[in-house]
């Protein structure tokens, strides 16, 4: 290929507007997913990304802006979870299985009883390629708020995420800090709607904080490495999927997946250098 064709991408208006969304919402998902990765919340990540659906649908019948219902829906699933799982001998995440496949399977039962301009494909699976300004600067405002939201306070989520108990003990406000996490995870998968959709969202909040976890010891350092791979991973994804002709959603989410999987044989093959450097000297 020569050079024209490989800046061939940055030259449309989408293929811009793809780039710049991976931009955007990388940092908060990147930074999210440190923290339910630490706090062991996957599973939260992916209830609330597929229990948004419903809300998006009555938001639209309600004629309402489709974030409203997407956030509400989030925290309805967040809040509900919460208190089966506390009021419930069942643990919390087969209340959360139910819940999410609940609130989903409404979601899908209201979207194929009214008529709707939203395409199906588009919410579940995302459209980068047709994200237009409005999209833009939500989920730029999103962003801006929830990673400044997370960088300021990083360490107290920390502490709440290891031991709530200590965290009180501290003096920290644990309630809000529960519940603020869980209106960061709403919000940053509401910014994630456009480039990710609802099923690939989770691909998001999860894959950039395990990579980073195996990559670095310190949460600080994982924060900005797990920034870092999911920026160039979208980024890169974005571009590759213009010559692959595929969607950009799958493809980065696919880079992820292998990003993960060397950064999981690279922690395997330190490991057994390291017992057997113990061998050798013991």
């Amino acid at each position: 290929m020569d050079i024209q064709t490989l800046l061939m991408p940055f030259t449309f208006g989408f293929m811009q507007n793809a780039f710049l969304i991976s931009i955007i919402v990388s940092v908060p998902t990147a930074l999210l997913s440190c923290f339910l990765v630490m706090k062991g919340w996957a599973l939260m990540g992916d209830a609330v990304s597929h229990a948004v659906l419903p809300g998006i649908v009555l938001a639209y019948i309600l004629g309402l802006p489709l974030i409203i219902g997407a956030f509400a829906a989030g925290m309805t699933c967040a809040l509900a979870t919460g208190y089966l799982s506390n009021n419930s001998r069942v643990k919390q995440d087969t209340v959360m299985g139910v819940v999410f496949s609940g609130m989903f399977g409404v979601g899908i039962v209201l979207y194929v009883s009214v008529e709707t301009n939203a395409h199906l494909d588009h919410i579940l699976f995302g459209n980068m390629l047709g994200v237009d300004a409005s999209e833009l600067w939500t989920a730029g405002i999103i962003s801006v708020g929830v990673g400044l939201m997370l960088v300021l306070k990083w360490k107290d989520w920390l502490l709440h995420s290891f031991d709530p108990a200590q965290a009180q003990a501290s003096g920290l406000w644990v309630n809000w800090l529960h519940y603020g996490l869980l209106a960061a995870l709403s919000l940053t998968i509401v910014a994630t709607l456009s480039a990710a959709g609802l099923i690939l969202a989770i691909g998001l909040l999860i894959a950039p904080g395990a990579i980073a976890f195996l990559l670095v010891r310190k949460f600080s350092t994982m924060l900005w490495v797990s920034v870092l791979v999911c920026m160039v991973s979208m980024l890169l994804g974005t571009y590759a999927s213009f010559f692959l002709d595929s969607a950009p959603a799958p493809t980065i989410i696919l880079i992820l997946t292998a990003v993960f999987l060397v950064a999981f044989a690279r922690r395997q093959i330190l490991a057994r250098h390291a017992s057997m450097r113990r061998v050798v000297e013991s």
